[in-house]
């Protein structure tokens, strides 16, 4: 093992501005990679930018759905990359299906899945010829259905089967594809469970009784970290909880 796993190798980070993706892009940074950070708030980069003046790290602002952010992208990486870490997500504020709008039902596959799907089509040529990993942050919710709403809840469950679908074509190939499901995080994703009071009423005691402490981001940036390196050579299609133990309630 090394602390220095990344060294020679080019990750991209999306969500990298904040929670989630900013700590597991300034972790891949520390142990030598060159960061491609994505993130649709510029102001977010470049404080992330700021901290990191001497550090390879490339970032572009944008919405990971967007046909130019995922051009931009590809071009940021000069034909090599190692690994994908997708983590940028938004919540759905626990609207149940039969309150779920078109707008909020639209925009959450947009960003959860359809987005990510797009952007790793687009990396594969290099991804696969790298023989590199992609990690994929789905849900506690991927996993069931008492901790988001049906839209954020189907997007993660979707974002499952899209890392299996990875991981069986490419698998032979040498290219890796896994998925963290993160329970409560410490993030800037908004939630309002406010806008449904049907959502509060059933979701809130389950929530209640069942989910353990909200983890800091760097905690799952460590799993993440794992699975982009050669450490989990062997691993490969899994589906990883870091939830502090919710998925056995």
């Amino acid at each position: 093992m090394s602390e220095q796993r990344f060294v020679g190798k080019t990750i991209l980070v999306t969500g990298a501005g904040s929670g989630i993706g900013k700590a597991t892009a300034e972790r891949l940074m520390e142990e030598g990679a060159r960061v491609i950070a994505a993130d649709i708030s510029e102001k977010r980069l470049l404080d992330l930018e700021a901290a990191h003046l001497n550090d390879p790290l490339v970032a572009v602002a944008g919405d990971v759905s967007a046909d130019e952010t995922v051009e931009a992208l590809v071009a940021a990486c000069d034909g090599k990359l190692d690994g994908l870490a997708n983590v940028a997500g938004i919540m759905d504020n626990f609207l149940p299906p039969h309150e779920v709008d078109d707008a909020t039902w639209n925009r959450v596959m947009s960003v959860n899945l359809t987005g990510p799907v797009r952007l790793t089509r687009a990396l594969l040529p290099m991804l696969r010829a790298a023989k590199g990993s992609i990690a994929n942050v789905a849900s506690e919710a991927g996993l069931k259905a008492s901790s988001a709403g049906v839209a954020y809840t189907c997007s993660k469950h979707a974002m499952i089967g899209f890392t299996r679908s990875l991981a069986f074509y490419y698998g032979l190939e040498g290219l890796r594809a896994n998925a963290v499901c993160p329970g409560a995080v410490a993030t800037n994703i908004e939630v309002d469970m406010a806008c449904s009071p049907f959502a509060m009423k059933r979701v809130g005691p389950v929530m209640a009784a069942t989910a353990p402490p909200t983890a800091a981001p760097e905690r799952i940036a460590a799993a993440l970290c794992w699975l982009l390196s050669d450490d989990s050579l062997n691993v490969n299609g899994a589906i990883m909880p870091s939830d502090g133990g919710w998925c056995v309630y």
